[in-house]
């Protein structure tokens, strides 16, 4: 298991590198192409960041599973986006899927009052 203080700093880890991913995005991207995928990488990774770190006092399976999803959605991305090969972002759906999964998970534990 993940300890107490290791999903807080991933999560603000993760927020970091969201936030710099947008940065570069803005300003350093190659392509529009590029930007946009910098630019959708971040937002994900930063709003996943963020709920994990709401969820995990209540929810810490759901939270780790958003930060996992959300770091394999943006880093293809953003692998992409530095010049990996196009098929890479045909992992990017796995990201989303355990992202769907991480919401589940939570609204299940919330239903049973977890």
């Amino acid at each position: 298991m993940i300890g107490t203080a290791l999903l807080p700093l991933l999560a603000a880890l993760s927020a970091a590198l969201a936030v710099a991913a947008g940065a570069f995005g803005a300003h350093g991207a190659a392509t529009p192409q590029a930007a946009e995928w910098l630019r959708t990488g971040g937002m994900y990774q930063l709003v996943h960041a963020v709920a994990a770190l709401a969820l995990m006092g209540q929810a810490r399976g759901p939270a780790l599973m958003l930060l996992a999803g959300a770091a394999i959605f943006a880093l293809t991305l953003y692998a992409m986006a530095m010049g990996a090969p196009r098929w890479l972002g045909a992992v990017t759906p796995i990201g989303g899927v355990l992202l769907i999964g991480g919401w589940l998970w939570a609204a299940y534990g919330f239903a049973r009052g977890a």
